[in-house]
């Protein structure tokens, strides 16, 4: 979708970026490794452009070849912010080499004299300490030209290699394309819409193959697999019984262009292979310049699983970042109305007779299959909201006026609740996202497990996490201030009212008072009365079944 005036122009510069903005940068690695983000660990890259840093963090991997301190890297993608800090999630890049006085003469032709000769000294002093550190030798060549974004990972643009550098395995190391089809339920055609995309793909001469599949028996699915190279399955023992996952090592070997994985929320059944979850895979597969396409269902999207649950009355156990789904380069919602999807359920379409009954009354009730449509539709709604309005701001060269969202949790029953909420209202106004919690003077250790597993799940959510001391309303005031917050979300006050009365007024009242004295917008949300829902890690490495009518052991993505 381009705008009247085209396309948004990439940024170049750190310092210019802002949440949201496309991203083409060359800048020098300043520190590299690995942490943990969420459940998964991860591998941040911090890169220096001029006086602004940028990190990259490549959630699910544990190490990242070739981004040694000191060296050059051109990177694409969507700029976030976490912990106050401006961040691309999994993003595109080519490791390069660093510039010379010759690069430097080029960049003055193209006006960019400042840029590339502060770039070049930093580059220089940093090359210098890598070199003393760990006795490497630091190689210099000519600048590269500005590279467009679309042509970044072509190995024919001007930023390929040298041929004497063809034979270092992390001079160029650049990420696949990643398509998603997203669905409200089972039976819309998300699986039948990633094999026909990937039967044009290969009738365009582009080498696909199917990683991992799960027609459900479905006739008309099944017929689009003809014609398709289709890896074959792991066969994995797990309690007594067998299963099939997707041979990772064996679609890595295969390297196509194009690989089809059925059910990114799906959970891998432990021993199957490297990682836990399929969107786990799927980054490799990414990592490693191999297009992706999969499909997802909404309930199974980190910030919206908490209201599926609700509505369907189903625990929602796989769920998915929301970070890797808009990782996603394309995301295109395969729909179909309440009725449609009734109808096809009686006619055997979706489930066998006996189990499409069970579903009729359960997950596929109407209302219920209706509310998820409305999420899917708002979710996708959402990500082209950004892009409009990141290409109007460009097109308007306007400055940065953006809403910023604050969400105050403790331990609570119902904070996974509230913070999911936050999340869905700042990613309707395109906001950021801050998440606080104010310690307690008598903190013990069951608040301090709560505490860890809500900062999990603000991670997941792309939230920036804080823990502040002192008194709550003067803590969460000053920290609005100082991040310039202009909507508070909290959640209504546990107290009784002689609690309150004798204790000078809840911290909601007070707060709320604050804030709007501040011009600060208050959402005050009921909270979930129900044990919250944050699974812990040990819960969450099993696998699990969702669908409205799973029996355990078997390990699939019923949802899908």
């Amino acid at each position: 979708m381009t705008s009247p005036a085209g396309p948004a122009r990439p940024v170049r510069h750190v310092a210019q970026a802002r949440r949201g903005a496309l991203l083409d940068i060359r800048a020098v690695v300043v520190s590299a490794g690995t942490e943990q983000i969420g459940s998964a660990a991860s591998y941040r890259v911090t890169l220096l452009d001029d006086a602004a840093e940028l990190d990259l963090l490549f959630l699910g991997r544990g190490y990242v070849a070739g981004f040694t301190v000191g060296r050059w890297c051109a990177v694409t993608g969507r700029a976030a912010l976490r912990d106050k800090r401006l961040v691309v999630w999994n993003p595109r890049y080519q490791l390069l080499v660093a510039p010379t006085d010759s690069g430097t003469s080029a960049a003055q032709e193209r006006g960019e004299t400042d840029r590339v000769s502060n770039q070049s000294r930093v580059a220089d002093d940093l090359a210098t300490v890598a070199q003393e550190a760990a006795g490497d030798t630091v190689v210099h060549s000519t600048a590269v030209e500005d590279i467009a974004p679309d042509l970044l990972l072509d190995p024919d643009t001007s930023a390929a290699p040298r041929a004497d550098e063809d034979a270092d395995e992390d001079a160029v190391a650049p990420a696949g394309r990643f398509r998603i089809y997203l669905g409200p339920a089972a039976g819309v055609g998300k699986t039948y819409a990633m094999l026909d995309e990937g039967q044009r793909r290969r009738n365009r001469g582009k080498d696909v193959v199917v990683a991992v599949v799960n027609t459900h028996g479905r006739p008309a699915t099944a017929a689009k697999l003809a014609g398709l190279e289709v890896i074959p399955p792991k066969t994995v023992h797990y309690r007594g019984a067998e299963f099939e996952e997707m041979d990772l090592d064996a679609v890595l070997a295969r390297h196509p262009d194009v690989a089809l994985v059925d059910e990114l929320a799906h959970t891998n059944v432990p021993g199957s292979g490297r990682n836990e979850k399929r969107w786990q895979d799927v980054l490799d597969l990414l990592n490693a310049n191999i297009s992706v396409i999969s499909t997802v269902n909404v309930q199974h999207i980190e910030s919206l699983a908490d209201v599926a649950e609700r509505v369907s009355g189903v625990a929602i156990r796989e769920r998915v970042p929301d970070a890797v789904v808009r990782r996603a380069d394309q995301i295109e919602l395969v729909d179909s109305s309440p009725e449609q999807l009734r109808r096809r359920m009686l006619h055997g379409n979706i489930y066998p007779p006996e189990r499409a009954r069970q579903a009729l009354h359960g997950f596929f009730r109407a209302e219920t299959l209706a509310a998820l449509r409305e999420l899917a539709l708002r979710f996708l709604a959402d990500e082209v909201d950004d892009e409009l309005i990141e290409r109007f701001a460009a097109g308007a060269g306007s400055a940065e006026v953006g809403e910023r969202v604050l969400v105050a949790v403790t331990p609570a029953a119902g904070a996974d609740t509230l913070l999911r909420r936050a999340a869905r209202l700042a990613a309707r106004l395109n906001a950021d996202l801050y998440a606080v919690h104010v310690r307690s003077a008598d903190t013990d250790r069951p608040e301090i497990s709560g505490v860890a597993a809500l900062h999990t799940l603000a991670d997941n959510l792309g939230a920036a996490w804080q823990q502040l001391d002192g008194d709550p309303v003067t803590a969460i005031m000053d920290y609005a201030r100082e991040h310039r917050i202009t909507q508070i979300v909290l959640g209504r006050s546990q107290r009784n009212r002689w609690q309150r009365l004798t204790g000078g007024g809840s911290t909601v009242r007070r707060l709320t008072r604050r804030a709007m004295g501040s011009g600060i917008d208050i959402h005050i949300v009921a909270r979930d009365h129900l044990p919250a829902l944050l699974a812990s890690p040990a819960a969450t490495s099993s696998p699990s079944v969702h669908g409205p009518d799973a029996t355990p052991p078997t390990v699939s993505d019923d949802g899908q």
